[in-house]
């Protein structure tokens, strides 16, 4: 298996909740999304375009984050994406539901046979 295979398998029910808990924090752009990913992930978590981008557009749909038009630090217009009060519900009740499932799988890998 591939690195590459192993970072999207990862992400793949968990991208959502990963971009909602960087939005908790305050409204970003993109690619600031994608850097304080990599940053608090030590680099494992490493989005492209063509993977944050439709997460965004669907957390969007779903009114759990909402967009406007800012100028960035570097006077570049960008999209900023921030948390909806029901993005902030959401995110604590997928949170919580993490918790539960990983602390579930660690019980069972670490299980003595």
């Amino acid at each position: 298996m591939t690195r590459d295979r192993r970072k999207s398998d990862v992400l793949q029910g968990t991208l959502d909740m990963l971009v909602l808990k960087t939005l908790q924090l305050e409204p970003m752009h993109g690619w600031g999304i994608t850097e304080r990913l990599e940053q608090w992930s030590v680099s494992v978590l490493q989005l492209g375009q063509g993977t944050l981008y439709p997460a965004l557009y669907r957390l969007e749909r779903q009114g759990l984050i909402r967009s406007e038009w800012k100028i960035t630090e570097n006077n570049r217009r960008a999209r900023y994406y921030a948390l909806t009060r029901d993005g902030r519900k959401h995110f604590t009740e997928e949170l919580a539901n993490w918790r539960r499932t990983s602390h579930a799988i660690n019980l069972v890998l670490d299980a003595a046979l």
